[in-house]
């Protein structure tokens, strides 16, 4: 335990976002992203923030490393690309349904046990592959399947009832929630539902971001450096050969990140600086600009952030703008 005592759950309301993106078409400001960001130190204390990072928000994807710690802490066994699968949004690509089937078979369990939501793989590529082989949405396509793989293989050792695993009450997810408190060091607002049926928690977009500078600087051989270690070395499991994620990874020296649905982006490295970032709107092309504004004001080397700035804005099929991070974010002159 990080803390004998939790701080208040975050308030429950109108988060107060600022504007961290424009839409910049030929000069013009075509249009502007609200949203927030949190740059934690490595001592753990905010050294930016930007809009509000106190409100209740839900991480949506993004809590899954707490939920791998979680898991393990509970007894799951899982290593390196089984593990890293276990926290993924994964992408439907052929290693991500050949992992999620290894880790049922080592629990002597099947797609038929599964409890998520049937859906196409997530990548448009594999989707469209999918689609033209006539093969129709599946629970081990859908981008949670490994969680959930996990989330039964973790049952099955603690003898706890498969059925019934993404019930709040069943005691996985009593002990997710007791550990997502813990990291974030602060009480749950609120539970509800994610997309793929397992519970949500809601903490503060401060609370994330501490969680993950958590699980970066823990101890050698404790749970959340087995989750942050196999995250970092095997990130396409975590999200896929194509997605921003596992190159943000791969270009950062010891960066974990984690991305969610409706703009959410987290990141720690392995000294205790951390970001996270929620897009107002949900609109994932301002998500990854943000970050990589975020982290070079956390003090990344802007050279490592480069491929990060977003995709362009075209006109006629020729680039004539970009999503820019507000001015707000630019990094402070180096000393």
């Amino acid at each position: 335990m990080y803390s004998s005592s939790l701080a208040d759950a975050p308030q429950i309301r109108e988060p107060l976002h600022a504007p961290v993106a424009h839409l910049i078409r030929g000069g013009v400001i075509e249009g502007i992203h609200y949203g927030s960001v949190a740059v934690l130190g490595s001592d753990g204390t905010p050294v930016f923030q930007l809009g509000d990072i106190e409100a209740a928000f839900y991480p949506r994807s993004a809590i899954k490393p707490l939920q791998a710690v979680a898991m393990v802490r509970a007894g799951l066994p899982l290593e390196g690309d089984l593990l890293s699968l276990a926290a993924a949004s994964h992408s439907g690509e052929e290693v991500h349904l050949e992992g999620t089937r290894r880790i049922l078979d080592l629990a002597g369990l099947t797609e038929n046990d599964l409890r998520n939501v049937p859906d196409l793989p997530f990548d448009p590529v594999v989707r469209d592959a999918w689609i033209r082989a006539d093969r129709g949405p599946s629970r081990l396509a859908q981008n949670c399947s490994g969680k959930h793989a996990a989330m039964l293989y973790t049952c099955k050792l603690n003898g706890w009832s498969l059925e019934d695993y993404l019930d709040p009450g069943h005691p996985l997810q009593k002990a997710i929630a007791e550990i997502v408190e813990d990291l974030t060091g602060q009480r749950i607002a609120r539970t509800t539902v994610d997309g793929c049926g397992a519970p949500l928690f809601s903490v503060s977009l401060h609370g994330l971001a501490r969680a993950a500078a958590r699980i970066t600087t823990a101890a050698p051989g404790t749970p959340e450096a087995h989750v942050a270690d196999a995250m970092r070395t095997h990130p396409e499991m975590a999200s896929g050969s194509g997605r921003d994620v596992a190159a943000l990874m791969r270009a950062v020296p010891g960066l974990l990140a984690k991305d969610g649905f409706e703009g959410v982006q987290v990141a720690a490295l392995s000294d205790g600086r951390a970001i996270a970032v929620k897009i107002a709107d949900g609109a994932n092309r301002a998500r990854i600009p943000v970050a990589a504004a975020a982290l070079a004001r956390a003090g990344v080397d802007p050279s490592l952030l480069t491929d990060f700035r977003g995709e362009p804005l075209l006109g006629g099929g020729a680039p004539v703008g970009e999503v820019r991070p507000a001015r707000a974010l630019d990094p402070l002159p180096r000393s």
